[in-house]
């Protein structure tokens, strides 16, 4: 008897799904309370004292909670200080207290999260961007998140998913990374994804937002500024297997800055700005701002 071929529209079918499931979490974690889409302000704080609230004589207005929050000093070593207003209701990491150190996201150690104040339905955290602090605002009632209009997609094609070859560098390379803040970061690139497409060699360089983490893409191509975002889109793949690494461009993402201006997102470097319409993934956004 002769083996049976496998039929390729149950394939085809069952990729359309597996796709279709995995936007269906993306969209999750992009709408949760404490998504991207919740996001209300991006605050950087001045050296010394910074009176916060939503009152107009604050330093930092925020767009949400009470009038006068409390005060936030930075002091020269870096450090971050709350103190609270009587009766302003929030609470620093679930606790009613009185003032607290605000400890950043670069410098949480293990598992821990970065300080939180909280007050009503939004709270914030400080983040720390190349030695400049900054209040990262969240409101779950948010009107980006209120009204979030969902995310257009090319169709789904299979012939996007790309095998490509992983050429390891050893040691890795330095890569800079722009910033929509306009910082540039210096990101160790562990190798690169060589693939071809209509007969056309390209090259994708990686990083890793974690030790050991995913490989990492930053990218932009024909399609940006056009029908995707402009500053880049953002693609994620598995650590490569036998010397290939799957690029599946139907989960190319577009970075959180395309939802909201609040966010610090990094900008595809020259390297990874193909000279191919990369017609699969998202599509900008119709809310962009």
């Amino acid at each position: 008897m002769h083996a049976e071929t496998p039929n390729p529209t149950v394939a085809q079918d069952a990729y359309q799904q597996s796709i279709e499931k995995w936007r269906n979490k993306r969209i999750e974690r992009l709408t949760a309370p404490e998504g991207w889409l919740s996001l209300i302000g991006l605050e950087w704080l001045q050296q010394g004292a910074n009176k916060v609230g939503s009152a107009p004589d604050n330093h930092i207005v925020l767009q949400a909670g009470p009038a006068h929050l409390g005060v936030i000093t930075l002091d020269k070593a870096g450090q971050v200080h709350i103190a609270l207003t009587d009766g302003s209701g929030a609470t620093v990491d679930g606790k009613a207290v009185r003032e607290a150190t605000l400890m950043d996201d670069a410098h949480v150690t293990g598992d821990a999260s970065p300080t939180t104040v909280a007050f009503g339905t939004a709270n914030f955290y400080v983040i720390d961007r190349e030695g400049r602090k900054a209040l990262r605002v969240r409101d779950s009632s948010a009107a980006t998140r209120q009204h979030f209009l969902g995310i257009d997609y090319f169709p789904i094609d299979p012939s996007w998913r790309i095998v490509a070859d992983w050429v390891p560098f050893n040691p890795p390379h330095d890569l800079q990374m722009g910033s929509v803040i306009g910082t540039i970061d210096i990101v160790k690139v562990p190798g690169k994804a060589v693939f071809t497409r209509d007969g056309h060699t390209y090259e994708l360089l990686p990083y890793q937002e974690e030790p050991g983490g995913e490989l990492f893409f930053v990218l932009a191509d024909r399609t940006s500024g056009h029908e995707t975002y402009g500053a880049a889109r953002f693609l994620y793949a598995a650590l490569s297997v036998n010397g290939k690494v799957v690029l599946d461009f139907n989960k190319a993402v577009n970075p959180p800055c395309a939802f909201t201006s609040y966010a610090t997102c990094p900008l595809a470097p020259p390297e990874n700005r193909l000279d191919l319409r990369i017609t699969a993934g998202e599509k900008k956004y119709r809310g962009g701002h």
